[in-house]
């Protein structure tokens, strides 16, 4: 996912400006810009080398670009859009954001995750996570889709950061995710065979006690990058909600839940919301998640923009992976904000 640069330098004539040099000057300028932008050389060198002053060499490459002599051209894959990524990050001090275009007309459209996130994801898991990392994964579908697109990793240890949405299809799903990872890695790694949501908080306290589970959490100080996924508070977008009986989720839309990750709740300006439902999860705590160094948000389409910009308040992500639909609401939808990522700020003042 590395941009790549063409320079493009030419002593023919490169629009009506540039032939008001003279050939001679176009020639001088033609060979400084290409040992500059193509063979890496520095002013000083170029300026020993034509025997004039590096000044003399910076005022040729500004006069250069100005007339057209040197074409500069930034490139990246044509399913990523740098322009958004750049304004994204900005916008809410991320560390890392990464947009891809959203699936065209015809395609489905209505699908919150696609695959390409997850692909795209993989990547840049392979640029964050270094040698002796400890790499954290939480339950969604679009994690899922990221560790089975992994085909790069250091040598790290993987653990699980919650229990399974249905402990039925572990082997499909977040446990499948870590062993992938550490497949690809070569390391060791930590999987909770349990559900994520129990009936209740004494059932929940119980099973963090078994040795397996309380082996993973031991891990959860030690994780350095953590990629988790992000729900809107809806059927189908949120495993979580699904989980709930039609009561609990009425209770918990009453209190302004507008968005879920990892089993977290959250309203709309980023607050956490309806903390008695995580005394029942498994699941990394919250204070735990804004201690890791880098986590890595991979979410998208319409559906779940708010609940992106939800969560980017919250102060617990540093990098985001989404598309064009989300970037574009969380770019022009919402109002101006502060920069929680960078700040890694609690907006309930915890």
């Amino acid at each position: 996912m590395n941009s790549s640069e063409e320079i493009a330098v030419s002593a023919m004539s490169a629009g009506r400006s540039a032939l008001r040099m003279g050939p001679a000057e176009l020639v001088q300028a033609a060979a400084m810009a290409r040992r500059f932008y193509l063979e890496g050389k520095s002013k000083i060198q170029i300026a020993e080398e034509f025997g004039v002053s590096r000044f003399k060499v910076a005022r040729v490459l500004e006069t250069a670009l100005e007339r057209d002599l040197v074409r500069i051209e930034i490139r990246v894959p044509a399913e990523l859009d740098a322009e958004r990524s750049d304004a994204l990050r900005a916008r809410y001090g991320l560390r890392h954001a990464v947009v891809v275009e959203s699936p065209e007309a015809g395609e489905d459209e209505s699908s919150p995750d696609p695959e390409n996130l997850g692909e795209v994801a993989a990547d840049l898991l392979g640029e964050l996570v270094s040698e002796g990392d400890v790499l954290g994964l939480a339950w969604g579908r679009s994690t899922i889709h990221m560790a089975a697109a992994l085909d790069r990793l250091p040598p790290c240890t993987v653990v699980q950061l919650t229990g399974v949405y249905d402990a039925g299809t572990a082997e499909r799903g977040s446990v499948e995710a870590v062993r992938r990872a550490a497949q690809v890695s070569g390391g060791d790694a930590h999987p909770i065979y349990a559900p994520m949501l129990l009936p209740d908080a004494a059932t929940a306290a119980a099973l963090r006690n078994q040795t397996g589970i309380a082996r993973a959490f031991e891990y959860f100080d030690k994780v350095t990058v953590a990629a988790v996924s992000i729900g809107s508070w809806e059927p189908g977008i949120s495993t979580v909600h699904d989980m709930l009986t039609d009561e609990e989720r009425a209770h918990y839309a009453s209190l302004g839940v507008a968005a879920e990750m990892s089993a977290h709740l959250f309203d709309a300006e980023g607050r956490r919301v309806g903390r008695d439902l995580g005394e029942r999860c498994i699941t990394v705590e919250a204070d735990r998640l804004r201690r890791i160094p880098e986590v890595v948000a991979i979410a998208g389409g319409q559906r779940k923009a708010s609940a992106i910009d939800a969560v980017l308040r919250s102060g617990l992500v540093t990098s985001l992976v989404t598309d064009t639909a989300a970037a574009d609401f969380l770019l022009h939808e919402t109002g101006v904000q502060p920069r929680p990522a960078l700040d890694r700020a609690d907006p309930d003042g915890d």
